[in-house]
């Protein structure tokens, strides 16, 4: 698959990721492995005064996991933990103007593994956690596990 694929926009932030990187010392770590094609991405915050002061992440994936991850770092900053959870993947794809269908679910990968960093940070601090966020990383802790003992790195 080459390049034609993609529009312009994804292709930026694929060839010139904003925010790539760890947060050493983060607030929230997160990650998630996509189970339809086995790309994973990892995201860190910092947060202050009730917002996302700092984002960052890495992926190892395609050039479309490389954009959502990019799209959604500048997304969630300055924002409350609040507002943040209010991004999904709908809001990665109208930054980005779309994806190829069979590329959508790396929006997924990206707001899941967002989300999970949210999740770590409210547990660390002993704030409320959504429900849906606690079901989701039991769901894919096994999956995680899993990887770990197969002896591959996770990011």
């Amino acid at each position: 698959m080459g390049d034609s694929v993609y529009n312009e926009i994804v292709l930026e932030h694929y060839r010139n990721p904003r925010n790539l990187g760890e947060i050493q010392n983060g607030d929230g770590v997160g990650i998630y492995v996509s189970d339809f094609c086995g790309d994973i991405t990892k995201f860190w915050i910092k947060v202050a005064e009730g917002r996302i002061k700092d984002a960052k992440y890495k992926t190892q994936g395609c050039a479309a996991s490389v954009a959502c991850g990019s799209v959604l770092t500048e997304l969630v900053k300055n924002r409350t933990i609040e507002e943040a959870l209010n991004i999904t993947k709908d809001a990665i794809l109208a930054e980005l103007h779309g994806l190829p269908k069979h590329k959508i679910h790396c929006s997924m990968l990206a707001e899941d593994a967002f989300k999970d960093a949210i999740r770590d940070y409210l547990t660390r601090n002993n704030l409320p956690v959504p429900r849906e966020l606690v079901e989701k990383h039991g769901r894919i802790k096994p999956l995680l596990e899993d990887v770990r003992k197969k002896g591959y790195v996770l990011i």
